[in-house]
């Protein structure tokens, strides 16, 4: 039988998760889709998320619209210097 390896999450990753949980409360949407998209990979402080949710938001303190998928490709990739 094969050992199960166990993972935690990193502070990056516990930080998307909450976020995609605020994003979800302030759109009043449902968050299960975020949390499937979500791209997590090991590194040694935890698993890490390759693309985290995006939350802009106007002077006025209300949310912006999508992300356009440019914006997304963008991000810096934490797993780089693996």
């Amino acid at each position: 039988m094969n050992a199960l390896k166990s993972f935690n999450l990193s502070d990056q990753a516990l930080g998307a998760v909450m976020m995609a949980l605020q994003r979800s409360l302030m759109e009043q949407s449902d968050i299960v889709p975020v949390l499937k998209n979500l791209n997590f990979v090991p590194t040694d402080d935890g698993l890490v998320v390759k693309n985290p949710p995006i939350v802009k938001f106007d002077a006025d303190g209300m949310i912006l619209s999508e992300v356009v998928d440019d914006e997304e490709d963008a991000l810096i990739d934490h797993t780089a210097s693996e």
